[in-house]
């Protein structure tokens, strides 16, 4: 409905009249009762007469009868129509049969013309052809030669006329100073100002500084001394059946009586027992939960740190 004073719902869609419903009053079919095609299953199909199957019969075909594809023609000789296009073919031929060349001819030589189609050339021939005499031609006009010279280090050779020279003193940079410096202390009067009030510093600059002058250094005199004469070593000593080259003397004899040595036994009362030494001892180890709470918990973070259970 429309509201007060507004326009209804067909005034805004803009149509002359409501459009009609069709399926107004149809009762309602599920989609599951509705059938695909009912006109199929209502009055009488059109039925077809089936497929024929190839047979020798006149039944398996279109036609009624057998119909022929050429009737009333008389035999005809394949090799007779071929000899007759052979001789309309002939008939277009304006003259004799084409015969082939016979062949390329080779040379027998460089530069010669045996076997070619328009023979020597005598553009290309090696006889001198016919001159006229002669004649040499008159003499250019003569000119000055160049100068020679590179124009480095060499005078009157540029185009240019040659610089005027210009002395020019040794010393005259030396001097222009020292007459400057002359005129300047000229103007100058009196000694430069010195203040006599400079502030000094606490320390001098040079802590070593002595007023007094310092003694003279004493040299020590070194005496000189005279080292040995060198004397070489005596020659090493052969050993000769005996131990005359060697470091250490000859060791002595002594008496070794042939008699089997008795082992002396020892007694198992007064031995002490044999104990292995103790193995690494283990030491006190903090948990990882400790650790991990003293590197969480420090010195920049222990009033803002936030406790934590575990």
């Amino acid at each position: 409905m429309p509201a007060e004073g507004g326009k209804s719902d067909m005034e805004r869609v803009g149509l002359f009249s409501e459009m009609e419903y069709v399926t107004v009053g149809d009762k309602y079919v599920t989609r599951f009762n509705r059938p695909f095609n009912e006109a199929a299953s209502k009055n009488k199909q059109m039925l077809p007469g089936g497929s024929k199957e190839m047979s020798n019969l006149q039944a398996g075909y279109f036609d009624p009868h057998f119909v022929r594809i050429f009737e009333g023609e008389g035999y005809v000789s394949l090799n007779q129509l071929r000899r007759r296009r052979m001789m309309e073919e002939a008939k277009k031929n304006l003259g004799n049969a084409f015969f082939p060349s016979s062949g390329d001819k080779k040379p027998c030589g460089v530069g010669s013309y045996y076997g070619t189609i328009g023979g020597p050339v005598p553009f290309f021939s090696a006889q001198t052809k016919p001159r006229e005499k002669y004649e040499p031609p008159g003499k250019n006009m003569y000119t000055s030669p160049g100068k020679k010279g590179t124009g480095y280090g060499y005078a009157n050779i540029t185009i240019g006329k040659q610089f005027p020279h210009s002395a020019d003193f040794y010393d005259a940079p030396k001097l222009n100073y020292k007459k400057e410096n002359e005129q300047h202390h000229k103007l100058l009067k009196g000694t430069p100002f010195k203040l006599n009030l400079y502030p000094k510093e606490y320390f001098d600059t040079n802590p070593y500084f002595v007023e007094k002058p310092l003694p003279p250094i004493r040299k020590t005199e070194k005496k000189e001394v005279f080292p040995s004469p060198f004397k070489p070593s005596s020659p090493g000593k052969k050993a000769g059946g005996m131990k005359a080259g060697t470091f250490d003397p000859y060791p002595s004899h002594s008496a070794d009586p042939y008699t089997a040595k008795v082992s002396k036994q020892t007694s198992t009362k007064g031995a002490a027992i044999f104990h292995p030494p103790g193995g690494p001892k283990s030491r006190p180890i903090k948990s990882i939960m400790t650790l991990n709470v003293k590197r969480a918990l420090n010195m920049k973070n222990y009033k803002t740190a936030s406790v934590q259970s575990y």
